[in-house]
This record gives structure tokens, C-alpha cells and sequence, in this order.
């Protein structure tokens, strides 16, 4: 059995182990005020950080929560099972781009950035986090969200260019060596594409982010143990997963 087989098999046999401490939240919306899982104290362990925001439009919907527990509670199982990064599973945290703790954790996710909003102290803090090392990681987003997380990032990061990648960037082979990039949006069906952006432009220094445009990674990891989407790219959706967090703390 080659490596990259074992590693297949090894995924399919850990997501049910991953599900258990998420069961009692499937189908949950979290509310402002009402969380189940409080933030966690840092311990110097790799901790999940999602990344909150007033959304655009407000409204119930929160934008920034979907997929949440279920999809960090199974992917960090995961990254604890197959590398040797030893990650906090008992919780996660959500933060804020102005709140300073989030200078303690090296990677954050932000969901739907189509719907993703900055007042000056989060415009400042998302500023200061990337210039410190901090890697970003947007997913959950398709069709014409592009230009509000375009527009939003060019706001941030000002003639930082996002640019489109390809299976040759390191960051798809820093530890799985994903072959294609042919994956879909779990929702809306569209061809996913991957952007990433270059400190000063330039593709020798580092990647300080990587945006899953048209795809979703967190809902299939969120969904990852109900057999209702493809195996094959729910897979994929962690295999990604794990290579970025990975790249982030090597770069």
C-alpha cells in the first residue's frame, strides 16, 4: 500500500472518531450571547481561531459561524492524528481582528468573506496580524461574493494582488501531495479556484493567504460523517486543510 493510499484510509477510519464531542450541536446556529463552547485559555498549543465580523446586511444569519463547532472539532482530530503537530482539542476560539489575542495563534479561518466587513480597529489588527506572520485561510465563498472579499482585502492590504494558484505552489505539498485541484462547491456546484496573495507581490516570499474561492472545505468537513457528499472530496477538504496549517508554521 503506497503512502499516499495509507493516508486515504487513514482519514476514512478517523472521521467517526472525530464526531462524537460535535453531536450534540448538529443543526445549531450560534446567537451572540448564547455560546456553547467559550473561547479557550491559550496553553502554547495550536488552537483553532475563526475569525468573527459584523456581516454585511446584518441580519440573523451571522455569516462568519457556518460550519462552526463540527467542522474545526473534526478537522483538528484529524491533524492531531496524522502529523505531529499536537493540537488543542478540547474547544476553540473566536476572535475578533482587533482583539490581541489573536497574535498568539499563527493561523485563522474566515468564513464567507462575501459577507465579510472591517471597522478601523479590525482594519488595523488585520494589518498588523499578517505583518507579524500570521497566515489567513478564507473559504465559503462563490459567484459574485468575490467582489465584496476583493474589495475588503484590497481595503486591508492595498496593492496586495491576490493571485491564482495552481498544484505547483508548495503550499499543496507540504504535506499531502495533492495532484489536482479539481473540486467543487459543495452547495452551488462550481469549479473551485484557489488564490493566494505574496508579501510585496512577490512569489520568492511568503504566502500570507489562500482564499478557496467557488468551495467550501469547512461544510465538508462539517458533514464529513453523514455520507451524503463524495468521500473523495471530503477527503480533499481535509488533506487542504492540513496542508495549510502546516505550510503556515513552516513558512
Amino acid at each position: 500500500m503506497s503512502r499516499r493510499t495509507r493516508w486515504g484510509v487513514l482519514l476514512l477510519l478517523l472521521i467517526p472518531l472525530a464526531t462524537a464531542a460535535a453531536q450534540g450541536f448538529r443543526g445549531r446556529r450560534r446567537a451572540p450571547g448564547n455560546d456553547p463552547n467559550p473561547n479557550v485559555a491559550y496553553d502554547g498549543r495550536l488552537t483553532f481561531v475563526r475569525v468573527k465580523f459584523e456581516p454585511l446586511g446584518g441580519g440573523w444569519d451571522l455569516k462568519w459561524d457556518h460550519d462552526y463547532p463540527r467542522a474545526e472539532t473534526h478537522f483538528m482530530k484529524i491533524l492531531d492524528e496524522l502529523t505531529s503537530v499536537k493540537p488543542y482539542l478540547d474547544g476553540s476560539n473566536i476572535l475578533a481582528f482587533d482583539d490581541p489575542d489573536l497574535f498568539r495563534y499563527p493561523v485563522a479561518y474566515v468564513s464567507e468573506p462575501g459577507f465579510w466587513t472591517l471597522n478601523e480597529q479590525e482594519l488595523a489588527g488585520v494589518q498588523a496580524y499578517v505583518h507579524k506572520g500570521g497566515f489567513l485561510i478564507f473559504d465559503d465563498f462563490s459567484d459574485r461574493h468575490w467582489y465584496n472579499f476583493e474589495r475588503r482585502w484590497q481595503q486591508a492590504f492595498p496593492g496586495l494582488t491576490p493571485v491564482r494558484l495552481d498544484q505547483s505552489h508548495p503550499i499543496f505539498d507540504s504535506f499531502f501531495r495533492i495532484e489536482s485541484l479539481d473540486m467543487q462547491h459543495p452547495n452551488t456546484g462550481t469549479q473551485a479556484e484557489f488564490w493566494g496573495a505574496y508579501e510585496d507581490n512577490d512569489p520568492s516570499k511568503r504566502l500570507v493567504m489562500i482564499a478557496n474561492y467557488n468551495n467550501d472545505i469547512g461544510d465538508y468537513m462539517e458533514w464529513s460523517d453523514e455520507g451524503f457528499l463524495p468521500i473523495s472530496l471530503t477527503n480533499e477538504a481535509y488533506k487542504l486543510a492540513v496542508n495549510y496549517v502546516l505550510y503556515a508554521m513552516t513558512h
